[in-house]
């Protein structure tokens, strides 16, 4: 005997396709990447810094393999620094950087290290007797400078407490055959700077370290 089967009823079809919907949205969610948390969305806007690429001695001569660009937080980039390498290849270091440092307008020969130099006072370079004392000084450090003629043995101090603006390279056989080993440029003013200028003339010149 043929036996028909009721039709089932509206309300029963709606919660099968309820029920099929809800699978699916679960399973949707499952696979979903999780959104990110409100604070981790974006950081703070960073702008281009020019660093050294490896540590940089004082008297380098910047290239484009000796520079690298990163991106620092735009609230930390220090005053002076450089967007492209190419705005200071070709540039002298006045002072020693590290990998990674920012290399700014006061690291380098130029503007940047005249603009130290308070009211009245000049750049002056010297140049000392002993290369070797040049490894003990660096940018910011302050020295007496003293001047020792050959026919004494007496040492006359010449410049007390100058600022050194830049040093030179550190003693080698390079630097002394190009003519920059043992060189340091002083923050002095006028007077002392003739002072310099005559001792260097006539008398041999090395200096100690003094206070900051």
């Amino acid at each position: 005997m043929l036996r028909l089967r009721r039709p089932r009823s509206p309300v029963h079809t709606l919660r099968r396709v309820a029920a099929v919907a809800a699978a699916a949205a679960a399973v949707v969610l499952a696979v979903r990447p999780a959104a990110p948390e409100a604070g981790a969305r974006a950081g703070p806007p960073t702008v281009p810094v020019v660093v050294a690429a490896a540590d940089l001695a004082p008297g380098s001569a910047l290239t484009a393999r000796s520079l690298r660009v990163a991106r620092f937080p735009a609230a930390l980039v220090p005053r002076g620094t450089a967007s492209s390498p190419a705005r200071l290849t070709g540039r002298t270091l006045a002072a020693g950087v590290r990998a990674g440092e920012p290399v700014t307008d006061v690291r380098v020969l130029g503007a940047g290290l005249t603009a130290q130099l308070s009211p009245g006072q000049v750049a002056a370079p010297i140049r000392l007797a002993d290369l070797a004392v040049t490894r003990l000084v660096r940018a910011g450090d302050r020295v007496d400078v003293l001047a020792s003629a050959a026919d004494t043995a007496r040492a006359e101090v010449v410049a007390s407490g100058a600022l050194v603006l830049a040093a030179g390279t550190a003693a080698t056989p390079d630097s002394a055959a190009d003519g920059d080993g043992g060189l340091l440029l002083l923050a002095v003013d006028g007077s002392t700077a003739t002072r310099l200028a005559a001792a260097s003339a006539s008398a041999t010149l090395t200096v100690t370290l003094a206070p900051p």
